[in-house]
């Protein structure tokens, strides 16, 4: 009998809420490293999209704490914060935004 798979296991921040979803060990590390940098974050979605040998991501993150601050210098803070990740890196993808405000 084969051995069951195991895929590493993680929660992906959004609104406040958790839900449960399968990641590699390098998204992992990378959602860690900007949990840290962002704590004000409501989602942080990272993304191995080079089919899981952890040579590009595509990050998603919302947070107050890109308030007042052009696209680009968001991303610098998403480069400034994976400085370490981002030297095994061949690629990133950065989409970051600020919290809309519900009215009801």
């Amino acid at each position: 009998m084969a051995a069951a798979a195991w895929f590493p296991v993680a929660f992906l921040l959004r609104r406040g809420e958790r839900s449960l979803v399968s990641q590699t060990e390098g998204e992992i590390r990378v959602t860690r490293a900007l949990q840290e940098k962002f704590p004000q974050a409501v989602v942080i979605k990272v993304v191995d999209i080079s089919g899981g040998c952890g040579a590009m991501y595509e990050i998603h993150i919302e947070s107050e704490e890109f308030k007042e601050k052009r696209t680009i210098q968001q991303h610098q803070m998403v480069n400034q914060a994976l400085s370490e990740e981002i030297k095994t890196m061949h690629g990133l993808r950065i989409f970051t935004s600020v919290p809309k405000h519900r009215t009801d």
